[in-house]
């Protein structure tokens, strides 16, 4: 049962047009969490489907932006009301039962435990070659810079201790969001830890992920927060 008063966890999925997708997204969150007290907030950036329509009948609470993935995690982040907040994408590629093992990891003592495709036991059924290459490239160039020991950069099933969140000022409108929390969770000290993750393929729609542009993005983060 949603408890929007004293929520325990927090999920925040951002949206755009996931009209066939939300819902059972929505429904999978509900069912793992039963026994939590728990919220889910839709980050909408004004789909015109039924987006919107479905997650209310669902009982998500609705926020709305107009500028991109990462503004809507910053602003789902801000609203979140849980003293754990977790991201989640809404087009069903992020498992739900993976919610008690993000949950857990910071009820260990962790701040922030990100989802990594590439650990043991992880693994995805999205990833063409020319990306997993990309990916491993810039996973590589922040360990270089940054001193850090990832082997996930570009994904964004994550959890984060409420008070760590804010310790990380992010900035990021678009899809370096996920490369900016990484840096910048290291930067700000917090105990950091990676968990297996399964990425399924996106189950209905076109996937928002552009890679060339959204790569230099990327990269363009990368360099950005040197001198932060």
């Amino acid at each position: 049962m949603l408890d929007n008063l004293h929520p325990y966890v927090s999920v925040v999925i951002p949206t755009l047009n996931e009209g066939k997708n939300i819902g059972k997204a929505i429904s999978g969150v509900k069912d793992v969490l039963e026994n939590y007290r728990y919220e889910i907030l839709v980050v909408d950036k004004h789909s015109t489907d039924k987006t919107v329509s479905v997650s209310k009948a669902l009982g998500a609470r609705i926020i709305y932006e107009d500028k991109g993935k990462g503004f809507a995690l910053i602003k789902g982040f801000k609203e979140a009301k849980g003293k754990i907040i977790i991201s989640m994408d809404a087009d069903l590629s992020h498992r739900p039962k993976e919610l008690k093992l993000l949950i857990s990891a910071i009820e260990s003592g962790y701040d922030i435990c990100m989802g990594s495709r590439f650990l043991m036991g992880g693994g995805s059924d999205d990833m063409p070659l020319f990306r997993k290459l990309g990916n491993k490239a810039f996973v590589i160039l922040v360990n270089l810079i940054y001193k850090t020991n990832y082997t996930d950069l570009c994904y964004g099933y994550r959890s984060v201790k409420r008070g760590a969140f804010k310790k990380m000022h992010l900035t990021s409108i678009g899809f370096g969001i996920e490369t900016e929390i990484n840096i910048k969770a290291k930067k700000a000290g917090l105990k950091i830890i990676e968990i297996p993750s399964y990425e399924k393929k996106r189950a209905y729609g076109t996937g928002k992920l552009r890679s060339l542009s959204d790569g230099y993005i990327i990269l363009k983060t990368i360099f950005e927060n040197m001198g932060r």
